[in-house]
């Protein structure tokens, strides 16, 4: 069972590049974030004719969340966190496909900071550890899957200068700190489990050639559960697509499950 997350960044406007990566790739769950859509504008039918189910939770111009299933309709389980600090945000979407829960996760960035969008982003981060730990307790196979907007060491493994990022939000040390509550809980970070060692990226801004110099950095995770964790057999990030014309500042990434 192959799961990914990618953030799409308009669906609308990266429709072509997503209906590309669903056939090159067939991921049997695809989560995606920043859909800037409102719900009635959301591709169903483009998707469901390239052979997924799928279900969404849209915004006008700002975040979105949806979860694609090849040959299948995913089951909604959860549409936004409990005591989400902004429920006008669709952040979080979660749903059971095929035997295994999966959310798909959209962190607020918290830029700039310090200020009201980064407590917004540590609140935000809050109530997902709380909702994380339930699902937890289900002992069943879970991907908590997205853009988590952490990058989550200071070190060139995860991103390609700490120095340039050193006053982002997405680097301080209170984003990093939550996103190690978060795995202590119990959470492998797959790409980590495969690749213990060595840069890998998943985000490469438009600005200053930062693909040209692969000045990337890694803030899209999944994040696995003990029984979805025992079923891991690979990860990686699809690193070309980032490359197309027209792409995504993001690389899907993805997991292999037994």
């Amino acid at each position: 069972m192959k799961i990914a997350t990618f953030n799409i960044n308009g669906v609308r406007a990266r429709l072509p590049r997503l209906l590309e990566w669903l056939e090159e790739t067939q991921p049997d769950v695809a989560c995606l974030q920043e859909l800037k859509a409102q719900d009635d504008s959301f591709p169903e039918a483009e998707i469901r004719a390239a052979g997924y189910g799928a279900i969404w939770h849209g915004q006008k111009g700002f975040n979105g969340v949806a979860i694609l299933a090849r040959g299948t309709d995913p089951v909604e389980t959860r549409r936004g966190l409990p005591d989400d600090p902004d429920p006008a945000q669709s952040r979080y979407l979660e749903a059971a496909v095929n035997g295994v829960i999966v959310a798909s996760i959209y962190l607020p960035n918290g830029n700039p900071q310090p200020g009201p969008k980064f407590d917004y982003k540590l609140a935000w981060f809050d109530r997902l550890i709380d909702h994380a730990a339930s699902l937890l307790a289900t002992e069943h196979p879970v991907v908590l899957a997205g853009d988590y907007n952490v990058i989550p060491t200071s070190t060139h493994d995860d991103t390609f200068s700490v120095r340039a990022m050193a006053s982002d939000a997405l680097l301080q040390p209170e984003s990093q700190a939550a996103f190690r509550r978060l795995r202590f809980q119990g959470w492998t970070d797959a790409i980590r489990a495969r690749h213990p060692n060595g840069p890998v990226y998943t985000f490469w801004d438009y600005q200053a050639g930062a693909w040209a110099r692969d000045a990337g950095f890694r803030i899209d995770h999944l994040l696995l559960s003990p029984m979805a964790a025992d079923r891991l057999v690979d990860a990686g990030v699809d690193k070309a697509t980032r490359g197309k014309e027209k792409a995504s500042d993001h690389a899907p990434t993805w997991i292999t499950l037994r």
